[in-house]
C-alpha cells in the first residue's frame, strides 16, 4: 500500500539532519504533548490531556530505531504515567535548564546535534531547537520558536502536533511506508481486507 500522506521533498530533506540519521528526537510536553493549558484540581491535582496519535507516533519512531526523549520543564504525575504507558525509556522532568540536562544524555547515548530532531514551543526549548539537526514547532508556538522552527505542524499541541513531527522524521528516514504496511498485516501474518 502507498502512503496517502505526503510531505514535500525539501522538509524531508531537511528533517535527514544536517547530512546524518536523525537518531533522538526530543519532545517538550506542554503545548506540544499538550495543549499547554494545566487543569488543577481543588487538592492541588494536575491534569493533562494526551492524544493517542502522538502516542501511537512515538511508538512508531522506536520500532524505527528512532529514540523519542521526554525533556519537560514541569513535572506531574500525569505526564510520568503517560511517559510508563508509552515505554519511553529517556525522560527528564523538572528541567529548568534543557540544554544542561540534554548533554549528559546526548553523551550517553552517543548523538551529536546534528542527529538530534526537537519539537518545542517556548523559550526553554530554543537552545536545543537551535543546536539540533532538525527543529519543529506546533502552530501556536511562541514567535520566537516559530521563527527558527525547519517545520511548523498543521495540527496543534495535544492534537497530533507530535504525531505530525513524528511521520515527517519517519518519512524522512525512510522507515513510514514499511511501517503503515505492518499494520496491514493481520497478527496471522494475512493482509487485512
Amino acid at each position: 500500500m502507498r502512503p496517502a500522506l505526503r510531505f514535500p521533498p525539501e522538509l524531508l530533506i531537511k528533517a535527514q539532519g544536517r547530512g546524518l540519521a536523525i537518531k533522538l528526537a526530543i519532545f517538550d510536553v506542554d503545548g506540544v504533548l499538550t495543549d499547554g493549558r494545566v487543569y488543577i484540581g481543588e487538592h492541588g491535582e494536575e491534569f493533562k490531556a494526551f492524544h493517542t496519535l502522538d502516542g501511537h507516533g512515538l511508538k512508531s519512531l522506536q520500532q524505527a530505531g528512532i529514540t523519542p526523549v521526554i525533556i519537560t520543564g514541569r513535572d506531574s504525575p500525569a505526564v510520568r504515567r503517560r511517559v510508563a504507558d508509552l515505554g519511553l525509556s529517556h525522560a527528564l522532568y523538572g528541567v529548568k535548564d534543557k540544554l544542561a540536562a540534554a548533554e549528559p544524555l546526548l553523551s550517553a547515548l552517543d548523538a551529536s546535534w546534528d542527529e538530534i530532531a526537537v519539537m518545542g514551543d517556548d523559550w526553554p526549548d530554543l537552545p536545543l531547537m537551535t543546536r539540533a539537526g532538525f527543529a519543529c514547532a506546533p502552530p501556536g508556538a511562541h514567535a520566537e520558536v516559530l521563527a527558527i522552527a525547519h517545520h511548523v505542524t498543521k495540527a496543534t499541541g495535544g492534537y497530533g502536533a507530535a504525531r505530525e513531527y513524528c511521520d515527517v522524521l519517519l518519512m524522512a528516514a525512510g522507515h513510514y511506508e514499511r511501517l503503515l504496511n505492518a499494520h496491514h498485516d493481520t497478527l496471522d501474518g494475512g493482509k487485512s481486507s
